[in-house]
């Protein structure tokens, strides 16, 4: 009779097994990928969460932005005022960017780049293409699944 159960639960309890689960993958990539980038941020002295938060601040270069607003940097990581307050004072006192009351708005913290901070996106030019070389996946692979996690983003609640 257990025999019966088991050979009929199989079909009904298979959505539920773990590989078979969009999260873990979505999970257990992210893990790998970030293992990936340690080694590589390393010599930069620079956490994962840290190369984030460069990466927005050296985008605002391009876009000749002389700071940002914690909850505009918040909001473009996908990340809490909590876990993002703690970040930026370590790299703060790293002398990568530095935090001011905005003079309109008190309430509001203005985050911008040290020169340190700057010259520190030169080091880090080579990171991307490095991550890539160690994946033996296909670039158009990676970008449509680039696309394909920016889609679905933008449609979860």
């Amino acid at each position: 009779m257990a025999q019966d159960f088991k050979n009929d639960s199989l079909e009904v309890y298979s959505e539920l097994h773990l590989d078979n689960q969009l999260c873990f993958s979505l999970y257990s990539l992210s893990r790998k990928v970030i293992q990936n980038y340690t080694p590589l941020l390393k010599p930069l002295d620079l956490t994962y969460p840290q190369y984030l938060v460069m990466l927005v601040m050296w985008q605002g270069l391009e876009d000749e932005r002389k700071g940002l607003a914690v909850s505009q940097l918040t909001d473009k990581l996908k990340l809490d005022t909590g876990t993002v307050t703690p970040l930026l004072k370590r790299m703060e006192a790293k002398g990568l960017l530095s935090r001011q009351r905005s003079e309109k708005d008190e309430r509001i913290v203005i985050v911008s780049l040290t020169t340190a901070g700057i010259d520190l996106r030169e080091a880090a030019k080579h990171i991307p293409q490095a991550l890539l070389c160690q994946a033996d996946v296909d670039n158009k692979h990676l970008i449509k699944l680039r696309e394909t996690l920016k889609a679905v983003l933008r449609v979860l609640p």
